[in-house]
């Protein structure tokens, strides 16, 4: 994958990204959430939070849609989306367990899980919305 490519698929992936995941915390699951960690949340540090998206889609791209693109199989967008959302998810939520004072092990489990859904589900859409561009 040349990195014009990678830019391209980086591109595409970040409104599939956008879409699923604030379906995600605007309107499925803000109440638990808010619920869970509300305690702990304050005002949002946006070039923090940007940097971390920018980062976690590039992330998607090149450990997940880039050997899906290699292989030609969305089967391979999903299972390495999925595994690169369950180890990136479960570090977090592992080590905010592990090193928080309040950190709620309510949430470890369902974060963990979204975590595999959306990282799976955004590798294996951008990976059916690139398929056909060449490297």
């Amino acid at each position: 994958m040349t990195l014009k490519s990678f830019f391209l698929c980086w591109l595409a992936a970040l409104p599939i990204f956008f879409a699923i995941d604030m379906l995600w915390l605007v309107v499925l699951a803000r109440d638990f959430y808010q619920q869970v960690l509300g305690h702990l949340l304050g005002p949002v540090n946006w070039p923090a939070a940007l940097t971390f998206y920018a980062m976690f889609i590039a992330g998607i791209v090149l450990f997940a849609v880039r050997p899906a693109r290699q292989s030609g199989s969305v089967k391979a967008a999903l299972i390495w989306g999925g595994a690169y959302g369950f180890f990136t998810y479960a570090t977090y939520d592992l080590t905010n367990l592990a090193t928080l004072d309040r950190w709620p092990v309510a949430v470890v489990v369902p974060d963990i899980l979204w975590g595999i859904v959306l990282s799976g589900s955004v590798a294996a859409l951008t990976y059916l919305a690139t398929r056909r561009w060449s490297d």
